[in-house]
């Protein structure tokens, strides 16, 4: 690591922590976005090795019968090409021979030149529209679809979840110093009554009460003081350093005591439709949508294995030089076409597999449909945890106005010996508690608003910056045709 490199991470770790930079760290070292990530080279590596059915095959055969009565050796090469359109395959090759063959084996003879031969084969029922090969090119595409759109939910609920452990730390930092200062009041009062007690101005009684109330208090601050270990460790599995290992966040770190606040663009929500935009963004809807997709195309497929196979052969060859031991029936151009029919007369393994097939895609589709209905309660119960939470925020600060009017009330009350020391106690320890309930309201409004921005897929509040290049269009597959029924 280089001087400044050092200089720099060191001015950093000095600053305080801001939300971004969690949401920076998550999204570039967080190991679920890692591992989807790696999931979907796999389903990339799937998609490209589909196509390998289609690959272009050069192939080359030839014997030699080098003893016995006959002595006919040939060597033929071909070149084969499997097509998309009717299940084509077309194929040319080039094929030479000496010697004589048996009669059985006279399909060997060629003229002194050899013989040419380009042909195609189609097929006009089974596997007309789609077949196995198809098949798997159609759904490792959207297989590679739907690791698209698991990658980008995957960094959605990572960041959703980094948002969370933020400001439960920021949370947990701030009630810990609300508990420090409560202590400190008490242990301050310490030395004060400790005087007054010589003097014989107060009881002895009021030093034990204080020292209760410092024991008291202390024991608040250790609670919070754990509270805070625990928060900073959670948020260390999602603030992560350059070389992606987890960074606790010390108390130096936390933030002004305003972040933690949340403003009236907190609460608002700024979409017309949430519910609506959400079920279009949604990229769990967008996996079962292509799940469905898979499950219509295996449908197909599993229809296409119950028709009947008739398939179409054309084929042209034409010898060249002069005529060798075939004789002349060797040197013409011969055009040949030739059909192929078939057919299982029970196809119970087809109508077992179309059966179970369409088992699967309505079982796909009631998912997705459940998924919407989750997802739309989701967002309304959500929008009204917001609301209620921002409500309950300017109640609490009101609350916590009062109760410091009336410990300052109290406190100069005691001073001209018109109230008493219990009374001061409990004054204090009221607008500890309403500073904690305000803050433990404003920490809801930030943890409800993470989940609005979550459930309405909002990359930008999220701190996903490329999740354009994630999850294509659906066009991706278009160019294929749709099975015919």
């Amino acid at each position: 690591m280089s001087a400044a490199r050092a200089d720099a991470q060191a001015e950093t770790a000095s600053l305080p922590l801001q939300v971004d930079e969690v949401l920076a760290a998550s999204a570039t070292h967080f190991p679920s976005i890692l591992e989807a990530l790696a999931r979907r080279r796999g389903a990339e590596g799937d998609a490209l090795a589909s196509q390998g059915a289609f690959d272009l095959v050069f192939s080359v055969d030839g014997f030699d019968r080098v003893g016995g009565f006959y002595s006919g050796r040939t060597v033929e090469s071909k070149v084969e090409q499997r097509l998309r359109p009717l299940g084509a395959r077309i194929y040319g090759g080039y094929s030479i021979s000496d010697g004589d063959f048996p009669i059985y084996e006279d399909q060997y003879f060629t003229n002194t030149g050899g013989e040419a031969k380009v042909g195609a084969i189609l097929s006009l029922l089974r596997d007309r529209s789609i077949d196995k090969e198809r098949f798997n090119v159609i759904d490792a595409r959207l297989a590679l679809r739907q690791a698209d759109f698991d990658v980008l939910l995957t960094r959605v609920g990572v960041q959703h979840k980094a948002l969370l452990a933020y400001w439960r730390w920021v949370a947990a930092g701030r009630q810990l110093t609300v508990y420090e200062r409560l202590s400190r009041i008490a242990r301050d009062r310490q030395a004060g009554l400790e005087e007054q007690v010589e003097r014989g101005a107060r009881a002895a009684i009021f030093l034990t009460e204080n020292r209760q109330n410092i024991t008291r208090r202390e024991r608040l601050v250790a609670e919070a003081a754990r509270d805070f270990d625990i928060a900073a460790n959670n948020l260390s599995f999602y603030y992560r350093g350059a070389n992606g290992e987890p960074v606790i966040p010390g108390r130096d770190r936390l933030p002004p005591d305003g972040v933690l606040d949340a403003s009236e663009a907190e609460v608002a929500i700024g979409r017309a439709e949430p519910v609506a935009e959400a079920l279009a963004d949604r990229p769990e809807l967008e996996i079962l949508r292509t799940a469905q997709e898979r499950a219509r195309r295996k449908v197909a497929l599993s229809e296409n294995d119950l028709k009947p196979r008739l398939d179409v052969n054309a084929e042209l060859s034409s010898d060249f030089g002069d005529v060798a031991e075939g004789g002349i029936s060797r040197d013409s151009t011969d055009a040949v076409v030739g059909l192929r029919f078939s057919v299982p007369l029970q196809r119970r393994d087809a109508k077992g597999r179309l059966a179970r097939a369409r088992a699967e895609l309505e079982a796909v589709e009631q998912q997705r449909r459940r998924a919407r209905d989750e997802i739309e309660l989701e967002i309304r119960n959500i929008l009204v945890n917001l609301a209620t939470s921002a409500r309950i925020a300017r109640i609490a600060e009101q609350e916590t106005t009062q109760a410091e009017a009336m410990e300052n009330a109290e406190r100069q009350r005691f001073a001209s010996g018109a109230s008493d020391f219990f009374l001061v106690n409990v004054r204090e320890e009221t607008t500890a508690d309403a500073r904690i309930r305000e803050l433990l309201a404003q920490l809801e409004i930030r943890l409800a608003r993470a989940n609005y921005d979550a459930s309405t897929v909002d990359l930008e509040r999220l701190g996903i910056a490329d999740a354009a290049a994630i999850a294509p269009p659906a066009a991706s597959v278009a160019e294929w045709p749709e099975p015919a029924r």
